[in-house]
């Protein structure tokens, strides 16, 4: 049976890092350049990332919480029937990201003080701002060689390099922290307690034609489904999975 995923943060930080893992797979998937018009995803998601990185110390961040992990993952050594090899192995990634993060430069320092970023990242906020009228150097840019562009779009990726392995360790501990369990939500609603949650994933049957709409917070959340085609709440058992992480 066909099925959809979603995701919702409980706080802040996870969305953050929810965005920021968005943002690096749009960067990634449209950096080849290989279809017409896929410049405008690569540009914008990277200068959203950049927003973002004045918003929040993310290297700290990622740091203090895969440092929290690492704490919590030591205290697995030396009991029976854990695989320490296995934890050993997790451990040694940890440290691993951390260091990367230990660098002293600002994230994002050389792509804020590129001359060609700097000067058409103000127009992409405005609606249809790239047009070849309003960004001559960018029109300019794109008829450059292939082997000019993929040489500037490496350069610029690769100042994002120090944070991906680290966000997608830091992500995938919080994921697997937790098992999808059978839910029940009656007549399109569920809600529930927990303790110190960070992420709900929910795994819907797409034959169900509903999606969900989740507030909450660490502590506590409700979600309701929503009838796709009427927008309207459902009225309607709905059998779903749901993983608290």
């Amino acid at each position: 049976m066909n099925s959809l995923k979603f995701e919702h943060p409980l706080n802040e930080q996870t969305r953050f890092y929810l965005r920021i893992e968005f943002l690096l797979l749009q960067v990634k998937s449209s950096s080849t350049f290989s279809e017409d018009f896929q410049y405008q995803i690569f540009f914008r998601s990277l200068f959203d990332l950049l927003d973002i990185f004045e918003q929040v110390q993310l290297k700290t961040e990622l740091a203090k919480d895969l440092e929290k992990q690492k704490i919590k993952f030591k205290g697995w050594l030396d009991v029976p029937d854990v695989n320490q090899d296995t934890l050993r192995s997790l451990l040694d990634d940890i440290d691993t990201c951390r260091h990367h993060l230990m660098t002293p430069e600002r994230l994002g320092k050389c792509l804020r003080e590129d001359k060609f970023l700097s000067a058409i990242k103000q127009r992409f906020t405005i609606p249809g701002g790239s047009c070849c009228f309003d960004l001559p150097a960018l029109h300019y840019w794109l008829k450059l060689s292939k082997e000019r562009q993929m040489e500037d779009v490496d350069n610029w990726v690769k100042q994002l390099s120090m944070i991906i392995e680290p966000l997608n360790l830091c992500l995938k501990l919080i994921r697997e922290s937790s098992l999808f369990q059978d839910k029940v939500a009656t007549k399109g609603f569920f809600q529930s307690d927990m303790d110190e949650a960070n992420l709900l994933r929910l795994d819907i049957p797409m034959d169900s034609g509903v999606y969900p709409m989740i507030s909450g917070h660490k502590n506590r959340f409700a979600l309701r489904f929503l009838s796709f085609e009427s927008n309207q709440n459902c009225d309607k058992d709905i059998e779903f999975k749901l993983a608290v992480c």
